[in-house]
């Protein structure tokens, strides 16, 4: 319970700091849950303004909030914007030279910042779990921002993830006693099964649940069939020369196409960049500059980009390529709009049979293949792991074994005793996994003929929502309109 008197002061930093009056919906009953020290779920669409929700908590406390989050990139955006503001935040990740990060470490067990930002794997590094685990450094909570790449990466790109809801329970063991230790899961896509997938893992205790509805009226939504790899080009093209001088992103699924079609477009008189996990720090942090800074129209770009950068005036989104999951898609279509102005966003995509052009076809077929590579290696790792043991010792002796573990986690078959050793449970029932779901789920959204922010509002759980919606601005719910006007 949050007194009178100590909102009164959340509500006077929030100004003096941000410069805003008033909070908008939800912004105050999540600040109050973090205040409170609870658990917490929360689920709000991009540019809702997520990050106030736990940044304003965490700085009206003694002590350390820890932020666990996924990219570079969202680390030193947030840590830069806080720190122009005079405010007591610090970054830890692998870009940073060893004497920079002493250095904050030294600030943590001295209890002088408020928040320190930091990957799944930095957190679980030893230097700074050591520092963390000291009894006199005050650790005020635990933030998981963008917490649907626990889902999308924890089983196999970042597994890691899959050792989270061990933190808290270990590092209570080094504090004071009765100290809490709330942890809070913010994201803007996470459907019911990966909400569920995101509390267990965490091992949220009773979490208060926010969730608001995806659905941005601002965002015109059309998907458009290509016949072939040259019809494709055309098309982006075709809807690129539409929004002259207009900000935009093209999301494509590899590091090679996203250098091709900028080299392809440059020509054709578009200020354009290439950009993907490939390039140095250095070019990406310029390359967001220059496109922040509306010098460079529009980002050809992997899904590296774009999470936690805000550029309020992005008229356009195009996916080259169609994401392999709803979640992925609604995350990168949310670029598009956030000064709630009308935005487009065009998915292009190969004709259902893939006769002329497989490339989607084949693209969704080594998703699947893959994660089913990876399924049978865990159960062939399964036979020579002991009983128990430590990740460190397991990783010398099987170098994919991190994955392996992460995946027997997902089915049931493992447990994390702390966030270094791990218990098999051989012989429990295996948990469902919806890996081969999400292609089936993403296909029928693109074929489909149905209006298409219901579709969206559906697979996100707001079935009430969507009962009979028709949103009246996507393509779909368009062509409706027309073949009745035409009827009529």
């Amino acid at each position: 319970m949050v007194t009178k008197t100590a909102w009164q002061q959340v509500e006077t930093s929030f100004k003096q700091i941000w410069g805003y009056d008033s909070f908008r919906p939800p912004q105050g009953e999540v600040i109050r849950t973090l205040m409170a020290k609870r658990d917490a779920l929360i689920v709000m669409p991009t540019g809702g303004g997520k990050s106030i929700c736990f940044q304003l908590p965490a700085l009206l406390q003694t002590g350390v909030t820890l932020v666990i989050s996924p990219l570079v990139a969202l680390m030193e955006d947030q840590v830069q914007e806080l720190k122009q503001r005079q405010l007591a935040a610090e970054r830890i990740h692998s870009a940073l030279a060893n004497y920079e990060k002493q250095k904050i470490l030294q600030q943590v067990q001295q209890n002088r910042l408020r928040l320190l930002y930091l990957s799944p794997e930095t957190l679980l590094s030893k230097k700074v779990w050591e520092a963390l685990c000291q009894p006199q450094v005050m650790i005020n909570g635990l933030i998981l921002d963008e917490a649907h790449c626990l889902v999308q990466w924890g089983d196999t790109f970042r597994p890691t993830y899959r050792r989270l809801g061990a933190v808290r329970p270990a590092l209570l063991k080094y504090k004071p006693a009765g100290t809490k230790l709330p942890i809070a899961a913010f994201t803007a896509t996470a459907n019911p099964t990966a909400q569920q997938t995101i509390c267990e893992v965490l091992q949220l205790q009773h979490p208060k649940e926010v969730k608001l509805s995806p659905y941005r009226p601002n965002l015109n939504l059309a998907v458009k069939v290509v016949w072939t790899p040259r019809g494709r080009r055309q098309a982006l093209l075709n809807f690129v020369k539409a929004y002259p001088s207009q900000a935009g992103l093209i999301y494509v699924r590899t590091r090679r196409t996203a250098e091709e079609l900028a080299q392809w477009l440059r020509p054709k008189g578009f200020s354009v960049e290439a950009y993907h996990a490939g390039l140095g720090s250095e070019s990406r942090r310029h390359i967001e500059a220059e496109w922040l800074g509306e010098r460079c129209q529009f980002v050809v770009c992997t899904s590296a980009f774009g999470m936690g950068i805000n550029h309020p005036r992005v008229r356009w989104v195009c996916h080259y390529h169609a994401p392999s999951t709803l979640s992925e898609y609604v995350q990168e279509i949310g670029r598009g709009g956030r000064d709630g102005k009308p935005a487009d966003a065009l998915t292009l995509v190969s004709e259902p049979t893939g006769w002329l052009d497989g490339e989607d076809k084949r693209r969704w077929q080594f998703f699947a293949d893959s994660e089913r590579k990876l399924e049978r290696e865990a159960k062939q790792l399964v036979k020579s792991l002991s009983a128990t043991g430590n990740i460190d010792q397991v990783l010398r002796r099987h170098r994919e074994a991190a994955t392996a573990l992460a995946l027997l986690h997902s089915q049931g078959q493992l447990t994390w005793e702390d966030p270094f050793h791990y218990r098999l449970q051989v012989g429990q029932s295996q948990h469902h996994r919806e890996t081969f779901d999400s292609v089936k789920d993403m296909r029928q959204y693109l074929f489909g003929r149905n209006c298409r922010w219901q579709k969206l509002l559906v697979q996100f759980g707001c079935e009430t929502e969507a009962r009979g919606m028709q949103c009246g601005h996507c393509d779909n719910c368009q062509k409706s309109e027309k073949r009745l006007i035409m009827g009529c």
